[in-house]
């Protein structure tokens, strides 16, 4: 399957879902990296106007796990985050973020995943928010 293909499949999986609340956009898949964006109005600001820190976690998380999902048989395992830390360093009020996740360690049962979260118009050397993540990967059969 092609990585356009594979954005295809991404942005269907998520109708019904936090990601389509959102209007979060899965737009690039190298295969070592995924990327998607969304755009930052009133509906995901928090009191004081500026993006709620809550949902920079949200994309990230989101491009955090869909990157070991990509990487896995998902029929035979699931993809469960089990940490995550954000660092929020620049007020966002307008526009699109995007968030870009990669790998840090791949392993069989554990992935460690960087994200960086940033502005549209702003070189991604100048973020709004650093993640890591660790995701589990664990066995469906095993799963209660």
């Amino acid at each position: 399957m092609s990585n356009e293909e594979i954005l295809i499949r991404l942005n269907e999986s998520s109708k019904n879902t936090l990601m389509e609340n959102l209007g979060i956009v899965y737009t690039e898949f190298t295969g070592d990296t995924i990327t998607a964006e969304m755009e930052v109005s009133s509906k995901v600001h928090q009191p004081m106007g500026f993006l709620h820190g809550g949902i920079s976690l949200s994309i990230a998380e989101t491009v955090g796990s869909i990157l070991s999902m990509t990487t896995i048989d998902t029929n035979e395992y699931y993809v469960f985050g089990t940490q995550v830390n954000g660092y929020h360093l620049k007020a966002v009020r307008t526009g699109k973020i995007k968030a870009t996740a990669n790998f840090i360690h791949k392993g069989n049962t554990s992935h460690i995943i960087e994200i960086n979260v940033y502005n549209e118009n702003e070189e991604e050397t100048f973020k709004n928010c650093y993640v890591t993540m660790i995701n589990r990967i664990v066995a469906k059969k095993d799963f209660n």
